[in-house]
């Protein structure tokens, strides 16, 4: 046998050993949408450390700072109510007019302003997201948790407001009905602007249409005149009793104003819309999850 044959014969069997691959992930890949929602809350102090500093750096530009937060819904009440109030004479026939529109611009504006800005919470933070990985939706929870922290002393105004602008309205338990009623509010605001970051991260374009249909929104919701007006057109007043935003306004000033109980089907219709657009708006982000920040 020679010296080669020898070796051969003496060498070991050569083994192969299968890896698995289980509890391995592709970088970058989507996960679960279970595990998903679960690192959302895994976030929360960043949530509510970027809404705050969010505040007060941009409050830091302004002599007046934080006060423009009440400023700014009071200004835009007083021109709506020269307009529509006075000009356009839409008040008539509504009671206690002046709060009516109070309710209405304030709670509106609240709102707009988180989608607004939730839409574009993606687009607009693009340097984080290329640099840093982490649940993106986290930015559009702290957009609208921003807004709600906005909208506190902006609510506590229209409070105010309601209370010594005469006709004077007096503080009753139905008033109550504001928490759940904000709640209800937050939580569609999120839904939605979860929907439209994506839409605007995928196409920048629809910012714009965002601003535009808000605006078409607040004509339709009865913001500045009363539904009644349209009472002899039945198809009307039902799309408007199926506006999300209608609903919200009518609640708070049935509770607020008027010291009634607003129907079941406000508060039915709201929590309808609400939780579907937390439900589509939350599956359709998070399905997109691996394309946020991605060159076009």
């Amino acid at each position: 046998m020679t010296g080669s044959e020898a070796r051969t014969a003496t060498r070991a069997p050569v083994r192969h050993h299968r890896v698995s691959a289980d509890g391995l992930a592709r970088v970058g890949g989507r996960p679960p949408l279970g595990a998903y929602l679960r690192s959302l809350w895994d976030y929360r102090s960043f949530i509510l450390f970027d809404s705050r500093s969010r505040i007060a750096s941009g409050n830091s530009v302004n002599s007046l700072g934080r006060l423009w937060m009440v400023l700014n819904p009071i200004l835009n009440g007083a021109t709506y109510y020269f307009v529509f109030g006075l000009l356009l004479g839409t008040g008539r026939g509504i009671e206690n007019f002046v709060a009516y529109l109070i309710v209405g611009v304030f709670m509106f504006r609240y709102t707009s302003q988180a989608i607004g800005a939730g839409s574009r919470a993606i687009s607009s933070n693009m340097a984080i997201v290329r640099a840093f990985r982490f649940p993106r939706a986290t930015l559009v929870l702290a957009t609208n948790m921003r807004e709600l922290l906005v909208f506190l002393p902006t609510l506590a105004t229209m409070v105010v407001l309601v209370l010594v602008i005469p006709p004077l309205e007096h503080i009753t338990f139905l008033w109550l009905l504001l928490i759940p009623l904000l709640l209800l509010q937050t939580l569609f605001n999120v839904g939605l602007s979860l929907l439209l970051a994506r839409l605007v991260a995928r196409w920048a374009d629809v910012s714009n249409l965002v601003n535009f249909g808000t605006r078409i929104w607040l004509y339709l919701s009865a913001v500045f005149f009363s539904i009644e007006r349209f009472e002899n057109h039945p198809a009307l007043v039902t799309m408007m009793h199926l506006n999300p935003m209608y609903c919200v306004l009518d609640i708070a000033r049935q509770s607020m104003l008027y010291g009634t109980v607003a129907p079941l089907e406000r508060w039915l219709v709201i929590l309808a819309w609400t939780t579907v657009l937390l439900v589509v708006g939350t599956v359709v982000f998070w399905r997109a999850e691996q394309s946020y920040g991605e060159e076009r």
